[in-house]
């Protein structure tokens, strides 16, 4: 998306912006931010206004911005647009399990939509918790105009009565992107195809403001070459793996954007300056685009053979695993194991080997059945993917905390680890060499041995996610 954004700003002689849509506090972090603004710039794709670089519209983080969106929430239940409710979590779960139970599209009832302004009053004095909601049309449909699909019509019986601010007074999502997109004179929006369904919202949202509506692109889903929603679980996600496994951020960007676009001369293989120069809405397909690794490994190769000199090569290469700062990072780790050069290589090839060789055999661990091993990765993968501090002491103390919840010794719960990482049963040191091959890689590396355990079935995944879920529990109680 930010790519396409910004091939149609600069097409159109316009800004691209950055905002930085931060209002769910529990998934947005610095680290979260940091790799955003990290990803994008190593793809090239530079923004014009943005958190780091200012503009004319700041502050571009949405937290940065709290004071703005409640007198817009006001505005609105002053013209008889939106209402408070009061409805307790409780309620509206039962609400919607009744619903879900009669095979109804699951909406807010209106519960709370006649109280009157004294009743109103009253409770918020009293401090009673209450959140703002949007009015829906009872009746009718609403007409969403896309640039590349054309005129959508959608049922607003189908259109939930938003919550546009919440008991903490933040915005959700919906409220903040309408004020946002107006103030900051945002005149085109390209989002994925799953925000469809949200567009009756937002065009609502300006009729009741009284806004111009901008123009609204809807982009295809990309997916797995099995047509499932591209996900973690079959394809790395994150722009960081990619880097770490020696693509080419121009293959990427090129690759990207033949995942729904095509030059006039249907040629593969372009930069993103010609991506600009020829971009056009009308060339978007709208197809389901299948993400193909082999693919974009071919393509990359391309780049390696026909746009790099063997200096710019080798300059590349240096800048990507073999710099000076990678060796004194890996250095004391393998000094003291080292008599003559020629045994580095071997030791630390794993460093900047992308995936490691493995075989069902290598990870078969003594002591330890293979569902066994299959529970601990799977274990140590989804405590690692909310690990927001990389580093090695803080590495250790979350698995040594995970190998507690499940009983196990830490070196039992690390022998798999080992091998999913090095590719060897023995490293230099585990939790160094996670730190210095980074979050994204290492969760790659145990996805991958994962898939050489024969991977992991929805019904095991059921099955696991209960029991990793008891842990906590289970050291409660304990």
């Amino acid at each position: 998306m930010a790519l396409f954004s910004l091939c149609r700003a600069r097409q159109a002689g316009g800004e691209f912006v950055l905002r930085i849509e931060d209002t769910d506090a529990e998934r947005s972090t610095p680290e979260s931010e940091q790799n955003i603004l990290d990803s994008l710039r190593w793809l090239g794709l530079d923004w014009d206004e943005g958190p780091d670089v200012g503009g004319p519209y700041g502050p571009y983080r949405q937290s940065e911005r709290g004071h703005i969106y409640g007198q817009y929430a006001q505005e609105l239940m002053d013209k008889g647009h939106a209402f408070r409710c009061f409805c307790s979590r409780e309620r509206l779960d039962a609400l919607r399990a009744e619903q879900m139970g009669r095979g109804e599209t699951t909406r807010y009832d209106g519960h709370c939509l006649q109280l009157d302004a004294d009743a109103v009053r009253q409770r918020v004095d009293a401090g009673e918790p209450s959140v703002v909601r949007m009015k829906i049309p009872d009746h009718g449909h609403c007409l969403v105009q896309d640039e590349l699909r054309g005129e959508i019509s959608i049922e607003w019986a189908q259109v939930d009565m938003q919550v546009l601010l919440k008991a903490d007074g933040m915005p959700t999502y919906h409220l903040a992107v309408v004020v946002d997109d107006y103030l900051m004179q945002i005149t085109d929006i390209i989002r994925g195809e799953e925000w469809i369904n949200s567009a009756p919202k937002h065009i609502l949202l300006y009729q009741y403001f009284g806004w111009e509506m901008p123009r609204l692109i809807h982009m295809p889903l990309l997916r797995n070459p099995d047509k499932s929603k591209l996900s973690k679980r079959k394809n790395p996600t994150s722009i960081g793996f990619y880097r770490d496994m020696g693509f080419l951020p121009e293959a990427v960007v090129n690759y990207l954007g033949l995942l729904g676009w095509s030059m006039p001369n249907e040629e593969e293989k372009f930069s993103l300056d010609e991506m600009v120069s020829n971009f056009d809405l009308q060339r978007i397909s709208l197809g389901a685009p299948v993400f193909d690794i082999e693919k974009l490994k071919w393509l990359n190769g391309r780049w390696l053979r026909e746009s790099l000199s063997d200096e710019d090569f080798a300059d590349r290469l240096t800048a990507w695993a073999y710099n000076r700062e990678n060796l004194l990072r890996i250095i004391p780790l393998v000094k003291e194991r080292v008599d003559i050069f020629s045994q580095l290589a071997p030791m630390i090839s794993f460093y900047a080997e992308g995936l490691p060789a493995l075989t069902p055999e290598m990870l078969t661990i003594k002591k330890l059945e293979t569902d066994d091993v299959i529970q601990i990765l799977q274990f140590v993968l989804w405590r690692l993917e909310t690990q927001k501090q990389w580093d090695r002491d803080s590495l250790h103390d979350v698995l040594a905390a995970l190998a507690e919840e499940m009983d196990l010794k830490i070196r039992d719960l690390l022998a798999p680890l080992f091998v999913a990482i090095s590719g060897k049963p023995v490293s230099p040191p585990l939790f160094d060499s996670m730190a210095i091959i980074g979050p994204d890689l290492t969760r790659a590396r145990i996805r991958h041995a994962l898939e050489v355990l024969g991977g992991v079935s929805k019904k095991q995944a059921k099955r696991l996610e209960k029991t990793y879920r008891s842990l906590g529990s289970q050291q409660q109680a304990d």
